[in-house]
């Protein structure tokens, strides 16, 4: 099993990408880190993020659908730069691991 920090740190990314590009929702995100093979738990996936929202990367809002309200959350000027700076890491992080140079 992934080391947990390490997962943290890719689950931050995907949800930091994807709030980047559209508001998106707890069950939304859980949802589409599943595709991905990640196995979140409510435990895990709202405390994460709770503290990027603290941290100034993520901004929410409250929303009534179906009659329910939904958290909404989306990605902070803060949020995007980051992300967009992560790119290049990330890329660069990638070719190293994958091409093994």
């Amino acid at each position: 099993m992934l080391d947990r920090e390490f997962f943290l740190g890719f689950i931050k990314i995907h949800i930091l990408y994807h709030a980047s590009k559209e508001p998106i929702f707890g069950v939304e995100i859980a949802d589409e880190l599943a595709r991905h093979g990640y196995r979140v738990s409510p435990g895990t996936l709202y405390p994460t993020l709770h503290r990027l929202e603290k941290e100034g990367y993520l901004e929410s809002f409250s929303k009534v659908v179906n009659g329910r309200v939904r958290k909404y959350y989306q990605a902070t000027a803060r949020g995007k730069l980051v992300m967009e700076q992560s790119k290049k890491k990330i890329r660069e992080l990638v070719t190293e691991v994958i091409e093994e140079k």
